[in-house]
């Protein structure tokens, strides 16, 4: 393994870890980006700060085979390996810390970390035109990307959608369980639309556990991925391209 992190073998392997509001996932990749192991996932403790989430980490990984370097989709603001927001986990204990460097010493490996929609879109494009992910889980994620090249991260759940509220607000878990899935997924389809105000995509994908949840014709334009986009997308994280504008 080189010292930046590289391999020249095409038999590396990536641990690809996904950290949400409510579940911690992680699998094995091959260099293809494809899956080795089953997806393993145990619930988020609550309350999350550093340490208890490194962990359960630890513990979560425990079962899966070798793996060369790790990538992380982390749900928050994520600048140089260093956490900036964690709406969900609680941005006090979380600001300004190192994931990315308390990782590499826990488990003795290069890594890398990213907001975790921006992970599960590199899972997911298609690399061509303007393609916005939209994750529907906990919270509400996002990530922009046009012909293949990752945009500077926006946090676009926290911006104002409707009556006074934030697409997360209104759009989150807490919101789909208070009001039901008729008015929920009536929320969703107007935020297809203010989305494509915003950018103009060409293309615009759906992930997160409460994907499945909609029940309404997409328009053509808009699909649902897989979850398994969350660990897959973990292979981009090593794609120069990717990470040099990043990390």
């Amino acid at each position: 393994m080189k010292a930046n992190g590289k391999s020249s073998s095409a038999k590396v392997h990536t641990l690809a870890i996904d950290i949400g509001g409510t579940g911690l996932k992680a699998a094995v990749l091959n260099a293809k980006g494809e899956m080795l192991t089953e997806r393993v996932r145990i619930e988020t403790p609550h309350p999350c700060p550093p340490k208890t989430l490194l962990k359960a980490l630890g513990q979560l990984i425990a079962p899966l085979p070798h793996f060369d370097r790790v990538s992380v989709g982390f749900p928050g603001v994520v600048r140089h390996g260093k956490i900036f927001t964690a709406a969900n986990l609680g941005n006090e204990v979380w600001h300004k810390f190192d994931l990315a460097a308390a990782l590499a010493k826990q488990l003795d490996k290069p890594v890398r970390v990213l907001n975790d929609a921006d992970v599960q879109g590199l899972g997911a494009i298609n690399g061509q035109g303007v393609e916005l992910v939209i994750t529907l889980g906990t919270g509400f994620g996002s990530s922009l990307f046009e012909d293949g090249r990752l945009a500077p991260h926006l946090e676009l759940g926290h911006h104002p959608f409707r009556k006074g509220e934030t697409y997360e607000e209104q759009l989150g878990n807490v919101a789909r369980r208070e009001v039901g899935p008729k008015r929920w997924n009536r929320r969703v389809q107007q935020a297809i639309e203010t989305l494509r105000t915003l950018t103009t995509f060409d293309h615009l994908y759906f992930g997160g556990g409460n994907a499945s949840k909609l029940n309404f014709e997409l328009p053509p334009d808009v699909s649902v991925v897989s979850n398994e986009c969350g660990m897959k997308g973990g292979i981009g994280l090593w794609r120069d391209e990717v990470w040099q504008g990043h990390k």
